[in-house]
């Protein structure tokens, strides 16, 4: 049985591991080709690609470091060289470089600014030319609760994803009429290799917080974006998704 999105083609970026590798496992599960983009772990990606052709679609895996214009552009053109367009963009990529703001370094600062937010600028612009030939694209920003509320020690990641938040409502008014809807998914604390490696004592501060008494999953953030990009979400744009088990309303 052909999944809801048969024929098309999605670019994740940061597809090589947590809530990137379960969004490209994901929309292949709904049919999707997949271009699986990576920054340095080479082995994860092609991994991830494994798990996707199960499902019986094609995959390309990218190495970019999409922190950079020119090698966001090579991305995309790379995917339509290989697939001839592309209907969905997962920016998901993105890094975080905690400290408080009296010692964060300008490179601390700059980093997470140009990784996490200047990237979806960078990976819109240069998917929009095949997406308004089309008259058709779904793109979804990989946000955060932290851009919604604020944290201590993170005020370049907050700052980066509120601005993606802000970049998604234009973006989203923007390409309206050019039948692309831009949305953002923000998710609270999620079940990763960022979450797990911190000490048992945070874990269970954090779980406080969230009334719903858990982390969250890397697959149901998936689900979620999976939902924008197929027929289900054809009426949401400019929208935040904001799954985070209560801890932000």
């Amino acid at each position: 049985m052909a999944g809801a999105l048969q024929g098309q083609v999605a670019v994740v970026t940061g597809g090589s591991r947590g809530i990137g590798r379960a969004c490209a496992i994901a929309l292949a599960n709904e049919g999707a080709d997949v271009v699986i983009n990576y920054t340095s772990n080479e082995d994860a990606a092609k991994a991830t690609a494994a798990e996707c052709e199960q499902a019986g679609v094609k995959t390309l895996v990218v190495q970019a470091d999409v922190s950079k214009a020119e090698d966001s552009q090579a991305l995309i053109k790379a995917a339509e060289d290989a697939f001839g367009k592309v209907d969905i963009l997962i920016n998901n990529a993105g890094i975080n470089r905690d400290k408080t703001i009296q010692r964060m370094t300008v490179e601390d600062w700059d980093a997470v600014i140009e990784t996490d937010l200047s990237s979806i600028f960078y990976l819109t612009n240069a998917a929009l030319g095949g997406m308004r030939e089309r008259n058709y694209g779904r793109i979804v920003n990989m946000s955060s609760v932290i851009g919604q509320m604020g944290n201590i020690g993170q005020a370049n990641y907050s700052a980066a994803k509120a601005g993606m938040i802000a970049f998604t409502k234009t973006a989203a008014k923007e390409l309206a009429r050019f039948g692309i809807t831009v949305n953002a998914v923000c998710p609270g604390f999620i079940e990763t290799d960022m979450v797990t490696a911190l000490s048992d004592e945070i874990k269970e501060t954090l779980i406080k917080a969230i009334p719903l008494g858990r982390f969250g999953t890397a697959e149901e953030v998936a689900d979620t974006v999976v939902f924008i990009c197929k027929p289900t979400g054809a009426w949401y744009t400019g929208a935040q998704f904001s799954m985070n088990g209560g801890q932000y309303m």
